[in-house]
């Protein structure tokens, strides 16, 4: 989370306060009552009846058919493909609140000098459209390229004129220092500036909120390079951004599926055939971060690669980045086109039904990955077994999710003639967990336990946590996130909310905990009492701990004696010994 911990935790909670989940959500999904709740299907996964739950009085949603939990922020981050920093400034200035920051040099700088610089690039983003109207060249070879004018108007294509100082005509101040900052222009070895983007089609770079930060400018001849884009920038960090991810959203989460391209023109030509979910990387590899903002917003990315040995290259990359990132239920996909064609090329001689044939047809993650570790190799032979799980090892090793994990060492293992056994122990990796078998009760479920309960209570009331003493302890994952719940309570020079609880555990390793907690939460009735729910915990806690004393008191009895019990054990012992007082 980039510069997540810019921003006060107080601020966080005060946003969540003045803001109304329900309003938010609404803003994207349509929401319909249903009891205390709001329900409607889920946005991040398709589903035929609605499981996304909205808690108007908790102030968070969950799914019940996907997982997906969160407060406001998690749901602006999750459906409009922001970063954490990015949904509480779109949320702010929808509130009316102005976000502060707390002391940081480079982020004082960054919030002074950054509307300036999105006026900059929304300036010269309009000179170049203004300046292809004008160029009967630049418009042939987009009409060469098959493209119509409401296309080139869709992504905002323009054209950079070739001069070495076309932007003085856009800009009053052509020294102006915000010029350098964003990338438009270069000063030279003699101080001399001149335009960096000479002779091109301009591709304007948008980020989630539409406002433009980058620019990629496509030679129209020959000439090198062909692609020129932006540096980075304080707008612009190519390894988080996507080409086309603005425009493609709604596509992408109709189909459920985005396609991720090498090149601007493959993203454009594609869209002008009709195929509208594709994106680009920005003339780098696929990053890790690339591949978590496409699983946050659909269920399939396929990558499709041209068919050359570049292409081949960008591919494996794409998928030693996706392999922590993988999540069970989700797919991944490789598409190679022939070596003679990219997505542009292949669209326009073959069409869109072809195209789409071929994505259809996408290599699965897991066959793309069986074929290249064992290329080459003779199976037949133990030096060729031996290679092939060395090559295997770092890419098994990096993958979490548990399906995935289990599927793929079982084909790794069979293809070297071992058991997964003894992979997992060549490899000295866990086993994958074995999943007990699943005991239902008549009732369909099994009763929450105790610390998931106390859990619950604290993030329906959280301070309830002031009654509970400090040395509180309890065994396994749910009492751990007990624990770190009430030191952040402890912590907090505020009054903390519910619905800030479960934001301040976004991201950490007791986020699934809390989501799992809430999501029982959202099935209480309106008359549930969590005083009196917490109240007989912290009895049941009580009487626990009294037995547990007791049983290591009479051990020590039974070792030594009452000689063995010093003054205060004794007394304790007589004390504990007595049947509890009822009210």
């Amino acid at each position: 989370m980039k510069g997540a911990g810019l921003i006060p935790k107080s601020f966080i909670q005060d946003l969540l306060n003045r803001l109304d989940i329900v309003d938010v959500i609404e803003r994207y999904v349509p929401l319909k009552k249903a009891g205390a709740n709001f329900v409607a299907c889920c946005p991040f996964h398709n589903e035929k009846s609605p499981s996304f739950t909205v808690s108007q009085s908790k102030q968070f949603y969950h799914c019940f058919g996907c997982g997906a939990h969160g407060t406001a922020i998690g749901f602006v981050m999750e459906h409009a493909g922001l970063g954490y920093v990015e949904a509480i400034e779109e949320l702010a200035r929808n509130a009316g609140l102005e976000v502060p920051h707390e002391r940081s040099v480079a982020g004082d700088a960054h919030q002074k000098i950054a509307p300036d610089l999105y006026e900059v690039m929304q300036t010269a983003t309009r000179y170049y459209r203004a300046q292809l109207k004008q160029s009967p060249r630049a418009i042939d070879y987009l009409k060469q390229r098959g493209l119509s004018g409401e296309i080139a108007a869709k992504f905002g294509l323009g054209y950079a004129p070739d001069a070495w100082q076309n932007l003085a005509a856009a800009f009053p101040d052509y020294q102006s220092d915000t010029l350098a900052e964003t990338g438009l222009v270069i000063t030279g070895d003699e101080g001399k500036r001149y335009d960096r983007f000479r002779d091109r089609i301009m591709f304007p770079i948008v980020n989630a909120r539409g406002q433009v930060i980058g620019f990629g400018g496509r030679v129209l001849d020959k000439g090198e390079p062909k692609y020129l884009n932006s540096p980075e920038t304080p707008l612009f960090e190519k390894g988080r951004e996507l080409y086309g991810l603005f425009q493609a959203q709604k596509a992408i989460r109709g189909v459920q599926r985005v396609l991720v391209v090498e090149g601007y023109m493959d993203v454009v030509a594609l869209a002008q055939h009709g195929v509208e979910y594709a994106v680009a990387t920005l003339g780098t590899a696929t990053t890790p971060y690339h591949v978590q903002k496409l699983l946050r917003l659909t269920e399939h990315i396929v990558f499709c690669f041209d068919g050359d040995k570049a292409g081949q290259r960008a591919a494996w990359r794409a998928l030693e980045n996706a392999l922590p990132y993988l999540q069970d239920g989700k797919r991944i996909s490789f598409l190679f086109l022939p070596v003679e064609h990219d997505p542009d090329s292949f669209v326009r001689e073959f069409g869109k039904d072809a195209f789409e044939q071929r994505v259809q047809e996408a290599m699965p993650l897991s066959a793309y990955l069986l074929r290249e570790i064992s290329a080459e190799l003779d199976l037949r032979s133990q030096e060729g077994r031996n290679q092939l799980l060395q090559r295997a090892k770092p890419l098994l090793t990096a993958i979490t999710a548990p399906a995935a994990a289990l599927l793929l060492r079982k084909e790794v293992a069979a293809l070297a003639g071992v058991s997964q056994a003894e992979l997992e122990a060549l490899y000295e990796i866990k086993p994958v967990a074995r999943a007990a078998p699943r005991v239902f009760q008549k009732a369909g479920r099994a009763a929450p336990s105790t610390h998931r309960l106390l859990l619950q209570c604290l993030i329906s009331q959280p301070a309830l946590g002031t009654q509970i003493h400090a040395d509180w302890h309890g065994e396994g994952a749910e009492a751990e996130a007990v624990i770190a719940v009430l030191y952040v309570l402890r912590e907090a020079d505020f009054e903390v909310n519910g619905a800030a609880l479960i934001q301040l555990f976004q991201g950490t390793a007791h986020e699934k905990t809390l989501a799992a907690a809430g999501a029982d939460i959202l099935n209480w009735g309106d008359n549930f009492d969590v005083a009196a729910e917490f109240a007989g915990l912290m009895e049941k806690f009580s009487e626990a701990q009294r037995r547990q004393q007791f049983q290591a008191l009479q051990t020590k009895l039974a070792q030594g004696g009452l000689s063995g019990l010093n003054d205060s054990e004794r007394e304790q012992y007589k004390q504990l010994a007595k049947p509890p007082q009822r009210g």
